[in-house]
């Protein structure tokens, strides 16, 4: 260590930082890593980085990896570069250098590694490391065994040429307290064929191969289309436990990515996350890489390799980078030309997919029109006339009506269709935005929006002398009625066999909500909530003339015409499927206590 000389003449001493293992150790087994399963996919990795470092010097060199599990511990074999003793210093020794980074750039593109942490990983598993090392680069050098605890303490000695005829490295863990079990063979099996099924080289765990997936399954040759959909379907279900409907293509070979994407059986709900597998270079790098794919596709699991995408420092997700926004694009189009493509030759299998997963391709439709164009036959949307896709519906009606909501399609859809007005439920995920995109692929369609309002002006008036009769009962029912915050009107409508209908729409119930609010509130809150009280129109019980019964009712006085209005509204709610209040829950009830009441009281004065 020198001292250096500053400007103003003083003098500074460099000095070097100082590393706690045991805490650098902790570190990365509770904080980088997600589990120490981790230690065997480092392990892979330097040996076929190792591999690949002499292949790139000498292409004829031997390329296996064999792993034993002996006598609790683990051993590590490859046929790879080699380390000299200056290496094992230089390199092991020393955290954050990469071999990688030392000469050989013709080959780095084939390294799996790029952070330099390398070996330090196993500590997570290990309490001691031991390498015996012989480099191929340098022919004369003896064999050279490097020895290191999780104190942060090595030794590095010399051995005779006996301990390593060959080139290459061997690495022995001896597990720390409470990790045997990652250091089992049938582990180190397991994890050996879930990191490295894909990779280039001969891996073995003793005797038993890893690598038995070469080529991929969507790289292969097959006798047919029939044959290839089985193959894969077959791999679909090793890997992700299912059997999918389709496969999809994934080839990039300019950005460098190869691999399926697996249509799923069943449907899923939008925001769940997605478990694609991604491998690096052969590697797997990670189950869980949800961010591969475009947020619409959620409707696919897919199996890629990769040779152009980052990892991040943990190796276990993508960086999040310009390469990986355009990849994600890329796949994604892929899945556009595959939906396409159905759309145009394969009718039977686009209906299949699409009785499964309209969804996710509403999701998409709604921000690309052409998908919406190509979908639009296809898609179905429940309407009065039935599950229609918009394309059928749009040629029966010259109006496309929707209803926004769930609650506003189950209010007025029955009427509509009696009145001949086709009507689409809009209330579903995405529904409302296609329907209303629908003139920009479809030009001359006409939508609009049915509403309460729309609706009751669709209803025929009553004779003005016909409700001047009833206005009696009319004048009864608006009293019962008032604390609901509902008004009662009469029309005449269609079908006859609807007694009442109730209408309010979106404006109103926040308005009903706002009023319940202010209700139960202390003093200071309800004049914050009556200082918003709105303008919107309230909620209406429309009574049809048309209907035997309501022409029997109109002609009820007293507090049965008051009962006879509550079990109307309640019906109508009922009919609606509108969600219950407390306050309607009890009218609902004291109706139909009274009815009872005036029923058997109507017997008993019959005898």
């Amino acid at each position: 260590m020198t001292s250096e000389t500053t400007p103003s003449g003083g003098t500074t001493t460099p000095h070097t930082f100082q590393v706690d293992l045991r805490g650098l150790v902790d570190l990365l087994s509770h904080h980088l890593y997600s589990s120490p399963r981790v230690y065997l996919r480092e392990l892979l990795q330097n040996a076929v980085d190792a591999i690949t470092a002499r292949r790139a010097e000498d292409p004829g060199a031997p390329a296996r990896v064999r792993l034993y599990a002996t006598g609790g511990g683990l051993r590590v074999e490859d046929s790879g570069i080699g380390l000299t003793e200056t290496d094992l210093h230089s390199l092991l020794a020393t955290i954050g250098r990469s071999s990688k980074r030392e000469g050989l750039e013709s080959a780095r593109a084939g390294f799996l590694g790029q952070f330099g942490i390398g070996l330090l990983a196993c500590f997570v598993v290990a309490a001691e490391i031991r390498v015996v090392s012989r480099s191929a680069r340098t022919p004369g050098a003896p064999p050279v065994e490097w020895s290191a605890r999780d104190d942060g303490s090595y030794t590095v000695r010399t051995l005779p040429d006996s301990a390593r005829p060959e080139p290459g490295t061997t690495v022995y863990l001896a597990p720390r307290p409470g990790t045997a079990d990652w250091l089992t063979e049938e582990r180190v099996t397991a994890l050996a064929r879930d990191f490295g099924s894909l990779l280039p080289y001969d891996v073995r765990v003793g005797d038993t191969p890893v690598v038995s997936e070469l080529p991929a399954p969507w790289d292969r040759a097959y006798p047919g289309p029939a044959a290839r959909r089985v193959a894969l379907a077959r791999h679909c279900h090793d890997v992700f436990g299912f059997t999918p409907l389709d496969s999809v293509d994934l080839s990039l070979p300019v950005a460098g990515v190869r691999g399926v994407a697996y249509v799923l059986p069943s449907a899923v709900s939008p925001a769940q996350r997605s478990g694609h597998r991604v491998h690096l270079k052969g590697m797997l790098l990670t189950d869980r890489a949800d961010e591969l794919l475009p947020d619409w596709a959620f409707f696919v699991r897919c199996v890629v390799d990769t040779d152009s995408l980052r990892p991040t420092a943990s190796r276990e997700s993508l960086y999040a980078d310009e390469t990986l926004a355009a990849v994600r694009e890329a796949l994604g189009d892929r899945i556009r030309e595959w939906l396409t493509g159905l759309a145009a030759g394969d009718p039977e299998r686009l209906a299949q997919f699409l009785s499964v997963h309209h969804l996710g391709v509403k999701s998409l439709a709604r921000h690309d029109s052409d998908m919406l164009r190509t979908m639009l036959p296809w898609l179905p949307f429940e309407t009065t006339d039935g599950r229609l896709s918009l394309e059928e519906f749009a040629q029966r009606h010259p109006v496309v009506h929707f209803a926004r909501t769930v609650e506003e399609y189950r209010q007025v859809a029955p009427i509509a269709s009696a009145q001949g007005i086709g009507l689409i439920n809009g209330g579903y995920t995405y529904d409302s935005e296609l329907v209303e995109r629908l003139p920009e692929v479809r030009p001359g369609t006409v939508v609009a929006e049915l509403d309460a309002d729309t609706v009751t002006a669709h209803l025929d008036a009553v004779d003005p002398g016909e409700e001047l009769a009833l206005a009696g009962f009319l004048a009864a029912a608006r009293t019962r009625l008032e604390p609901l915050g509902c008004d009662v009107v009469l029309r005449a409508f269609h079908p006859l066999t609807v007694p009442a209908l109730h209408l309010d729409d979106r404006a109103a119930r926040h308005e009903q909500a706002r009023a319940e609010e202010e209700a139960q509130a202390d003093d200071l809150w309800a004049g914050i909530l009556g200082s918003l009280r709105g303008s919107a129109p309230r909620a209406r019980l429309v009574l049809n003339h048309l209907n035997p019964l309501i022409r029997r009712i109109g002609s009820l006085e007293g507090e049965l015409a008051g009962t006879a209005t509550e079990a109307l509204y309640g019906q109508a709610l009922l009919m609606a499927q509108r969600p219950l209040r407390p306050a309607d829950s009890a009218l609902l009830n004291r109706a139909f206590m009274g009815l009872l009441e005036w029923a058997t009281h109507d017997q008993e004065n019959g005898r």
